[in-house]
Order: C-alpha cells, then sequence, then structure tokens
C-alpha cells in the first residue's frame, strides 16, 4: 500500500472520530453516537462550501433512526450500520481536504444517496407496524428474498466502505471517477482483495551498491515523456537483478499509485498474477480486466516484471497498450532491452561487493579480513558457519560445483534457487548445438571469444604438416551445423545459436568489438556439465589450431594479440594428437614475445616430427625451420644458422630453388647472417630471393614486400641509407594499400623508414613518423606490446639526438627491462649517473636470472653497466665487465658480429680511460679493420674508429699516423 499519509481530518472529523471511538464502547446502544456523528457531519455540511455532503449524510441519519425503531434484534443490523457511518465519515475528509475542487465528488455523493434511500426502504419493510414483530422476524427469516436483499445491501456498503478507506490512504484525485464508477456498476460483487496496493518484499537487508544504476532508474522514472516507461534490468542469475529492482521500489514507492509485483518466469505465473490485479482492484477476475483497468486508468501506476527469462514469451503483449504507467523488468535475456532503457547487471565493484560477503558472513571488516574475502555473497553463508575466510578459497577450487549449488537456511531475502540451479535450469532449454558450443567455450579465456575464431577453421586448408581430416572429424562434424549447401561459413546460422545462448545471459556480445564474453563463475561452471572432458578439450583445441592454420602471416601480429589468452586457457602442451596443432600454437607465442614457450613447444612437435616422419619429410623441414627462426630470436644465432642451412639444403633438394618454401628458407638464412653481422653473404641471398619472389609471386606479395623490408634492413647496416629508404619507401606504399595505414605491418614499415631518415640526418622527419608509430600502435597493441615499447624507445632514441634528454625520459616505461635499460640511459644523459647504474644493476639482475648469464640481452645489458662505471669514473669494474662481455659474445655471435666489434670498442675506450695506451691501440686497429671489412671506409661507425686510433697514435705520441687517418677522415667528409 502506498505510504502516502491521509490528509488531516480538520476539528469537526475528530469529534465524529472521538463519537464513533464512543460507540465501540457500549454494547447495549451503539447507534446513539453513529446518529450523533452523522447529525454533526450534516449540520457541518450547511455552512461548508460543500452542500452536496448534507444530502447523503442526512440520508445516513435516516437510516440510523429507521434502525433505531427496530426495537428488537436490530444487532443484525449493525455492521450494516457501522459502514454506512464511516462512509460518510470519510467522504467528509475527503471533500474538507479538496477544498475548492471537492465539486468532483457531487455525483458519487448523488449516487449514494440514491443507493441509501433503497437500503432504507428494505428496513422499513422489515418495521412494519401493522404486524406483529414475531411475524414480522418470521416472515423476514423465511424470506430469501429479502434475506437476499438485506445481506446483498450489507455486503455492498461494506465493498463501498472498503475502497473509500482506500482512497483515502492514496489520495488521488483519479480515484474519484473510479470509485463512481464502482458504485454505479449493476454488476458489482466486493470481495476480499489477494493482494496490496504494494505487494513487493524489501530488499535484501545486506543490499551493497549498485548507485550508479539506482541513479539512472531514479532518472529514467521522473522523466516526463508522455509515454509508457519501460526499464530492463539484464543479466545473469544470481547477479543482484531483483535486490536492485526491489530496492529502487523501496526508494522510490511515494512516487507511485500502485506497484504490482508479477513473477514473470512462466506465460501462467503472469497471467496468474494479472488476475490478482483484477480481482484486487475490483475489476473482474482475468488478466484482461487488470489490463483493461490499467489501460483505463491514468494513474502513475508501477508493473514489476521480476524473472522474465524466458525468451519464447512475448512480453509486448502483456504489456498494458498505452501511454501511461511504468513497467520494470528483470531478465537473464539481454533482448528484452528493446523495451526500454536498460542497465546490464554484471559484477560488483570490489569494495561493495567485500562489504556484502563481510555482512553476509557475520565478519568484522577488519584488514585481515577484507583482504581474505572473495567478492561473493553466495560464499558468505558457508563462511558463516565455517568461521574460515581465508580458507574458502581453497576449498571453493576443489568444490565449486557443490558449494555454487547450495542455499543458506538463513537468508538475507526471498531468492529460492542456488546459483548452480538457475544456471543449469538455463542450460537445460538450450539446443543441443547451443549447449555443445558453450561447453566448448569454457576451455577458452572466458572474454575475447569471437565467431571468426570458428568460421577460420571452417576454412582450413589441411597442410601437410598438420593433422589430416581423419584426424578431425568431430571438429569438423561440429562445424558443418554451420556450413551452407556449398561449404561456405553461414554467420547467420552461427548468430542464431549464439542468440539462444544469449537470451539466457550464459554468454554477453559486444556489438562494439564483436567479442563474446563468459561470466567466469559461468564459464568455470559449464565445464561441469560435460560428460567427456578430454574428448571436449581435444576439439576445441583442434578448432583452435585450425582457425590459427589459416591466418596470413602478415595478420598474426594482430592474431596473436586475440588468441594468447586462449592459448593460455587451453594449455596446448597438453592438446595435440600425434603432431597436432604445436607448431601453429607456436606462431601465437612467438608472436606474443612468449619466446621461451615458444621453443618448449616446438623442439617438442620437433621430436615428435623426427619420430613419426623422419629428418627429410616436409612436415620436418617446416617445424626445423620454425626452431631456427625460434633460436634467431633468442638470439642465438648461430643455432639457427646451422638449422637454416640444413633446411635450405633440403628445400632445394626436395622441391628445387626456384620453390617458394625454398625461397622462405633462403630469406631466414640471410636474416640470420644480418643478425650474425655477415652484411655480405645476407645482401648476397636477399637480392637473389627478391629478385625470384618478384618474377614467381608478384610485386606486392607479402613474401615479396617482407624480402624487400629485410634487404632493405641490411642496406641500412651496411650505412647505405640512401638505398635502404629507398626500398623502405616502396614496402611502406605497397603495405598501405594492401594492408591499411593502421596495420601492424604497415606500422613496422613506417618504423624502418624512420630510422633511415634518423640514420640521415633527418631527426625531425624521424621523430615524425616516430610519433604516429607511437600513438597507433599503443591505440592497437595496447601500451605494453613488445612493438609499442620499441616504438618508444625509438622516439626516445630520437629525441636524444634531437637534444630532447627530458622529452626521452618521459617515453621511457619503467615496467619492462628493455625501456627500463632505456631509461637508464636517459639519466645518464641527464647526467644523472648514480640513477642511470642503479637502474642498469637492476636490468642485468632481472635478465640473468630470466635468460641466464650467456643470452645476447644479458650481455648487452652487462655492457651498458660497463658504461655507467666508465661515466662514474670507475674504470676498474668497467674493464673487469667488458672484458666478460667480449669473451661471451666472441664465443656466442662470433667475432665479426658488429655487437661484438662494438665490445672491443668499448674496452679499447676503457683503457684509453686508464691511460694504458697500447693495449687501446691493439683493439682499436682490430676494430677499424673490421668495420672496413664490414661496412666499408665511408660508414660513420669506420669514421668513428680512425677518430679513436688517431686520438690513441697522439697519446703514444705516433704523430704520423695520427696525421694520417685525421686526414683520410678530413677526405672522407669532403666527399661525403
Amino acid at each position: 500500500m502506498s505510504t502516502t499519509s491521509p490528509p488531516n481530518p480538520g476539528p469537526s472529523v475528530a469529534l465524529s472520530i472521538a463519537g464513533k471511538k464512543a460507540s465501540t464502547k457500549s454494547k447495549s446502544d451503539w447507534l446513539a453516537p453513529a446518529i450523533l456523528t452523522a447529525r454533526t457531519i450534516t449540520a457541518a455540511a450547511k455552512c461548508a462550501p460543500f452542500p452536496y455532503i448534507k444530502g447523503v449524510s442526512g440520508t445516513v441519519v435516516i437510516l440510523l433512526e429507521t434502525v433505531e425503531k427496530v426495537k428488537k434484534n436490530r444487532e443484525d443490523l449493525k455492521e450494516l450500520c457501522d459502514s454506512t457511518t464511516e462512509i460518510v465519515m470519510i467522504l467528509h475528509d475527503q471533500i474538507l481536504a479538496h477544498g475548492n475542487t471537492a465539486v468532483k465528488f457531487k455525483a458519487m455523493c448523488e449516487e449514494l444517496e440514491s443507493y441509501l434511500a433503497a437500503v432504507i426502504l428494505a428496513v422499513q419493510n422489515l418495521h412494519n407496524p401493522s404486524k406483529g414483530f414475531r411475524k414480522r422476524v418470521k416472515e423476514f427469516v423465511g424470506s430469501s428474498n429479502m434475506t437476499d436483499e438485506i445481506a446483498g445491501h450489507q455486503k455492498q456498503i461494506q465493498g463501498i466502505c472498503f475502497k473509500l478507506k482506500l482512497l483515502a490512504a492514496v489520495d488521488t484525485n483519479s480515484k474519484v471517477n473510479e470509485m463512481h464508477a464502482i458504485m454505479t456498476a449493476p454488476s458489482f460483487v466486493v470481495t476480499p482483495p489477494s493482494q496490496s496496493i504494494n505487494n513487493c518484499p524489501p530488499p535484501s537487508r545486506i543490499f551493497q551498491g549498485r548507485k550508479t544504476i539506482l541513479a539512472k532508474m531514479h532518472t529514467f522514472f521522473t522523466l516526463d515523456s508522455g509515454k509508457q516507461l519501460i526499464y530492463v534490468l539484464h543479466g545473469l542469475s544470481g547477479v543482484g537483478k531483483t535486490q536492485i529492482a526491489l530496492k529502487f521500489i523501496q526508494e522510490s514507492s511515494a512516487n507511485f499509485s500502485d506497484i504490482f509485483l508479477l513473477d514473470a518466469s512462466t506465460l501462467d505465473t503472469i497471467n496468474t498474477g494479472l488476475k490478482n490485479i483484477a480481482v484486487s482492484k475490483f475489476v473482474g477476475d482475468s488478466a484482461q480486466d487488470a489490463l483493461t483497468w490499467l489501460q483505463s486508468k491514468h494513474g502513475n501506476w508501477l508493473l514489476f516484471f521480476d524473472n522474465a527469462d524466458d525468451p519464447k514469451i512475448n512480453l509486448n503483449k502483456l504489456f498494458p497498450q498505452c501511454n501511461h504507467g511504468n513497467i520494470i523488468i528483470t531478465s537473464r535475456n539481454p533482448g528484452l532491452q528493446t523495451y526500454g532503457d536498460h542497465s546490464p547487471v554484471s559484477d560488483m565493484e570490489d569494495k561493495d561487493a567485500i562489504t556484502l560477503l563481510l555482512q553476509s558472513a557475520a565478519k568484522e571488516s577488519s584488514e585481515e579480513n577484507i583482504q581474505a574475502a572473495a567478492a561473493i555473497v553466495k560464499a558468505g553463508s558457508f563462511i558463516l558457519q565455517s568461521e574460515d575466510i581465508a580458507g574458502y578459497l581453497t576449498l571453493y577450487q576443489k568444490n565449486r560445483a557443490r558449494l555454487l549449488s547450495e542455499k543458506a537456511v538463513q537468508s538475507h531475502d526471498h531468492y529460492a534457487w542456488t546459483v548452480y540451479t538457475t544456471w543449469q535450469i538455463s542450460f537445460d532449454r538450450l539446443s543441443q548445438l547451443a549447449a555443445t558450443l558453450l561447453q566448448l567455450c569454457s576451455f577458452l579465456h572466458y572474454s575475447g571469444i569471437s565467431e571468426d575464431m570458428f568460421s577460420n577453421a571452417s576454412k582450413y586448408s589441411f597442410p601437410v604438416w598438420l593433422p589430416a581430416k581423419e584426424e578431425l572429424q568431430e571438429p569438423l562434424q561440429f562445424l558443418s551445423h554451420f556450413l551452407g549447401p556449398t561449404g561456405e561459413w553461414n554467420s547467420l546460422r552461427f548468430s542464431e545459436v549464439t542468440n539462444e545462448i544469449k537470451s539466457y545471459s550464459l554468454i554477453t556480445f559486444d556489438a562494439v568489438t564483436k567479442l563474446f564474453y563468459i561470466h567466469p563463475l559461468v564459464h568455470a561452471w559449464s565445464r561441469n556439465t560435460l560428460v567427456d572432458e578430454a574428448a571436449s578439450h581435444l576439439c576445441i583445441s583442434s578448432l583452435l589450431g585450425m582457425s590459427i592454420a589459416e591466418i596470413p602471416d602478415y595478420d598474426i601480429t594482430l592474431a596473436s594479440l586475440r588468441l594468447m589468452p586462449h592459448l593460455g586457457a587451453l594449455n596446448p602442451f597438453n592438446a595435440a594428437r600425434g603432431v597436432g596443432f604445436g607448431a601453429a600454437f607456436w606462431y601465437i607465442y612467438l608472436s606474443a614475445g612468449k619466446l621461451q614457450e615458444a621453443q618448449d613447444l616446438i623442439e617438442q612437435v620437433f621430436e615428435k616430427c623426427n619420430l613419426l616422419f623422419g629428418e627429410q619429410h616436409p612436415a620436418t623441414l617446416e617445424v626445423m625451420q620454425r626452431l631456427g627462426m625460434t633460436h634467431q630470436h633468442l638470439g642465438e644465432c648461430q643455432k639457427a644458422q646451422v638449422l637454416e642451412v640444413l633446411v635450405l639444403e633440403r628445400w632445394t633438394k626436395l622441391l628445387g630453388r626456384d620453390h617458394p618454401d625454398t625461397l622462405r628458407a633462403m630469406g631466414h638464412l640471410a636474416r640470420t647472417y644480418s643478425e650474425l653481422g655477415d652484411f655480405g653473404k645476407a645482401k648476397e641471398l636477399q637480392v637473389t630471393v627478391l629478385e625470384k619472389q618478384t618474377k614467381l609471386l608478384r610485386q606486392d606479395h607479402p613474401d615479396t614486400l617482407n624480402s624487400m623490408g629485410n634487404l632493405a634492413r641490411t642496406h641500412f647496416k651496411l650505412g647505405d641509407f640512401a638505398k635502404a629508404k629507398e626500398l623502405m619507401v616502396a614496402v611502406l606504399e605497397k603495405h598501405t594499400t594492401l594492408l591499411g595505414q593502421d596495420h601492424p605491418e604497415t606500422l613496422t614499415a613506417v618504423g624502418n623508414l624512420a630510422r633511415s631518415h634518423s640514420e640521415l640526418g633527418d631527426f625531425e622527419k624521424a621523430k615524425e613518423l616516430e610519433v604516429m608509430v607511437l600513438k597507433k600502435r599503443t591505440t592497437l597493441l595496447g601500451r605494453d606490446h613488445p612493438q609499442t615499447l620499441s616504438a618508444m624507445g625509438n622516439l626516445a632514441a630520437t629525441n636524444f639526438k634531437l637534444g630532447n634528454f627530458a622529452k626521452a625520459k618521459e617515453l621511457e616505461h619503467p615496467d619492462t627491462l628493455m625501456v627500463m635499460g632505456n631509461l637508464a640511459t636517459t639519466y645518464s644523459k641527464l647526467g644523472h649517473f648514480p640513477k642511470a647504474k642503479e637502474l642498469q644493476f637492476t636490468v642485468l639482475e632481472k635478465r640473468t636470472t630470466l635468460l641466464g648469464q650467456d643470452h645476447p640481452d644479458t650481455l648487452r645489458a652487462m655492457g651498458k653497466l660497463a658504461t655507467m662505471h666508465s661515466e662514474l669514473g670507475d674504470f676498474a669494474n668497467a674493464k673487469e665487465l667488458q672484458t666478460t662481455v667480449l669473451e661471451k659474445q666472441t664465443k656466442l655471435l662470433g667475432e665479426d658480429h658488429p655487437e661484438t666489434i662494438e665490445a672491443i670498442a668499448n674496452l679499447a675506450v676503457t683503457y684509453y680511460n686508464l691511460e694504458e695506451f697500447t693495449k687501446a691501440g691493439e683493439f682499436e686497429v682490430v676494430v677499424l679493420e673490421k668495420r672496413k671489412q664490414l661496412l666499408g671506409d665511408q660508414h660513420p661507425n669506420t669514421i668513428c674508429a680512425m677518430q679513436n686510433l688517431a686520438l690513441t697514435h697522439r697519446a703514444l705520441n705516433k704523430l704520423e699516423e695520427a696525421e694520417e687517418l685525421e686526414q683520410l677522415i678530413e677526405d672522407i667528409d669532403t666527399l661525403l
């Protein structure tokens, strides 16, 4: 019932109420106070601006006086008289409260006066002086017509009294016309109400949070839109949709004339709820009667359709078809949001969830309890009994299904089902195909599931080194349900199946990203529904492998972002049948920068290939080539070289020198030669590969463009920046045309071109391009992706060259080892050598732990730390570290690798600072010879070596040798 208080009755009403109370004390004479009350109201009506109450109150006086003449057994008419007196009192109060607008009660009073006249006649027939009393009573009791007439009048009067009490409680002007219609209805029958005006239970006593949703609902239902307001709360079972609605109703009940709760779980329960409305409002006994009443009534009523989860029910047919009123719907079906405004209901904020859990478990908010609390109210009942919050997590992992199926004996709300039960009910309603899709997805990561993962799998072309058709019967059978007559992917069919699952909120869909999401608890629970978990795991692993196998190389970077979480959830190491899809999964690990995982996986696959197919089989050669690529990425270039030479020989023998696979192997070997510093061999192979691929494939084929980019980088390392720039511009133009401006391959081409501009001295142009690359990679790949961090480092380096040291420092990202090293360099440039040394020491420690003492990245960190020692004047420690670096790099990379030569040059500088000029000169001669051999006389690094050696010659007083070098440097500068 509405909480609106009835108006102050005023002094005359107080008098009448006192009279009524007095009447209840006298059993012998209850009529006198009633008559006094009626006469008082009649007298007041003569002086008031509402004379139409005078007639009806006067009629009541006549009725009571007529009853008074019945000297014996008039107790039988007491209830009728009490109700009639109460009617006139309520009418008096209402008319007084409405003042000048009380004219609307005129018709009601006139109708009631006419009706009471008929009642008086019936009583007068009972008291007829021409007959003895006994005879009249005997005739009255024996006459069914008279008995029925009096009983009918009494029931009618009581019904009118009941309705007027409701009118007084809610005090709505619109009730007046309704009351008039009810009193004049010829077939009106009063029945006790089966539910109150507001039949909603209160929300849970431990309700927490949801303030954003509640605020949105409050704003929405205050709109004056001139149409019916509908709000939908949709989401998974057990997330609090009903509690949010009840909380809103509790806070806003005064704003609605009537509030009705309908159990919307089935069509029958909805119809039953509507019938109850009709009965309680005395307008009939059917659902249609209720809808008709709601449609005709212009009050601000609220209908609450709770648990409208069945997508087969058309709720629109059950809404009052009018432009007024309010409706709230809670549902697992997100499709209902089309009815009006809506809010998805999902996980609570951590703070609110922890508070809710502690309240549910009756635990204090201590620091220890807050840290141990898991954000789920269903856990509270268990913890209340066990008194162990921290231990619940361990037990939950082992007994998840049983704990989710338990319902607390002492509940804070009226929710009767457990989490497990509600999900099971939804799951049981799914078709077999929809249920299978949900179960398969339970092995993937719960977020970022896409249709592409399945549509790509349907295009699987059965490469020779991956599983064949006979090994993939189960995934192929599953995919067949989504294929058209000619084998093409049927996206509409996939949408139908996912929409079916979405209709029960077992998955959600982001229309912007086109990705599906499964609530983590549903994701974990759905795996419990499997009969054969191993078979399903193998099926989804195969589907993912089939999908990855069809991803082009140039799209693998973006694919790795989407698929890496799913591989982590699948644990593909245990998912392969035979060789399985390990070679496909390897590519995702490699592209995501998970180098150690990539190596472990591809080594396992290589062993299996050797055992199953032998060393010469194409499958073995393909996997061997991928193992070589992994070694190269790990800096183990000599290991890579051994494998790639062998692969090239075998592909050449098997397929010929001009086959695309042979050329691809040749390109990989060339890249390894370049990493080893043998740029001459690298260039020779890359020129051959590019010429043949251009002729065999086409100029804009991805393999051709990749080879062109590799050759450009080799020219770059050889110091031929003009040729490198020419090739890089061509690569960029074609990538932009084929893939678009924002594709990762296009951005790589832009970054390479920026480096060429930098080496040619055009730092501003380099900076412009690098800013663009960093911005787009951050948006596309994320701030922490290796390619984004590389772009950040490149831009920082350009800022160094421009003298913008402070800006360079801002670009460093403190969470990765690579950029931590760059940040150390920044501090060094700014003169903060102690801070630089501290950071670089941390980098060295972590790289030693993660990669080992001999990894190239570890040796680079050691070399940078040595530089920091030098900057601080600690040349002894610098010399020790640099000697170690040189020994290990010579062994790992060879004597002619650029990094080995760089290590010799750094050690020479340290000997010079230690004034060991002879030793410094010996090393500098080696550096100059090797740089001439690898880079040529005019390369900047070669010129730098000449300058260093000239200084050392002067320190040794070898002036002729020094002058000779200085003249050579001057001649080269003039030439350039």
